[in-house]
């Protein structure tokens, strides 16, 4: 294994075991290295796992075979060094934008006039100055989830773990935001795995993309997807493109591979 990798995942299974039915194999012999301030995607259809592999790494599920290394310790449970970003929001509705941005702070033990002051600066970096007393069911989907981003960022993990984090988005909102993360990670040193399962977004934000196989999950292809820079003017290049249809076609052969799965 790369001696550099922050984050090394080893010959890793997971089954999902349900109360009833059988035991499902979700992730197959899983092996990925990630690189300090690597900003990596993990792209697939649907139910292949990606999602899980992110759970796996942020130890919020038991590593079953193989293992999982981060900075050279294995992954017990969840901490401090790996913020995660869910699916869907996630957020304390009890709590206002301020309050769930401040909630990891006040855990961190900050004291209070720097807290509030780094709070405001991460709200302010989503777009969200002005709705800081504002409870979650005040928000739109968009909102509640730059909350979550901004709480999860407040915290400066040195890892960050993305599940979808932009599909509830429109598309508008969702292009910003894409934008907005791309510079957050060029000026802090963190690490980023992004699930998604849209190729274009993973070729814009990502250095490499690990495509992963329909069920269970593998890693079927890892691509380099560096360009020289990335300004929304490259989603339009000839090079981008090309990029998007590679993946592209690998992802349409899984998916295909997934439903006739499903089918038989």
């Amino acid at each position: 294994m790369d001696g550099q990798a922050q984050i090394v995942v080893e010959r890793v299974n997971h089954t999902y075991r349900p109360p009833r039915g059988r035991p499902v194999l979700a992730l197959s012999d899983i092996s990925l290295d990630i690189r300090p301030r690597e900003f990596l995607a993990l792209l697939g259809p649907s139910g292949c796992g990606k999602s899980t592999l992110l759970y796996l790494v942020g130890g919020f599920l038991p590593i079953e075979a193989g293992r999982i290394l981060v900075e050279g310790k294995p992954v017990a449970a969840p901490g401090p060094d790996r913020g995660i970003v869910f699916q869907h929001f996630a957020l304390f509705p009890w709590k206002t934008v301020r309050g769930n941005v401040l909630y990891g702070l006040e855990r961190q033990g900050l004291p209070r006039p720097e807290r509030e002051k780094r709070a405001q600066a991460f709200i302010d970096m989503v777009g969200l100055h002005g709705f800081e007393d504002s409870y979650p069911s005040q928000l739109s989907g968009g909102m509640r989830q730059r909350t979550a981003i901004a709480r999860t960022l407040a915290i400066d993990p040195s890892i960050l773990l993305m599940d979808e984090p932009f599909g509830a988005l429109d598309a508008q909102t969702r292009s910003l935001m894409q934008t907005e993360l791309l510079k957050i990670w060029q000026r802090s040193p963190k690490t980023v795995i992004f699930v998604t399962h849209d190729v274009q977004e993973a070729v814009y934000l990502a250095e490499r993309v690990a495509v992963m196989s329909a069920r269970p999950g593998r890693v079927k292809a890892i691509v380099e997807t560096k360009f020289p820079n990335r300004d929304p003017s490259i989603l339009r290049s000839k090079e981008f493109v090309e990029k998007v249809d590679q993946l592209w076609n690998m992802v349409r052969d899984e998916a295909i591979k997934a439903q006739e799965a499903t089918g038989s």
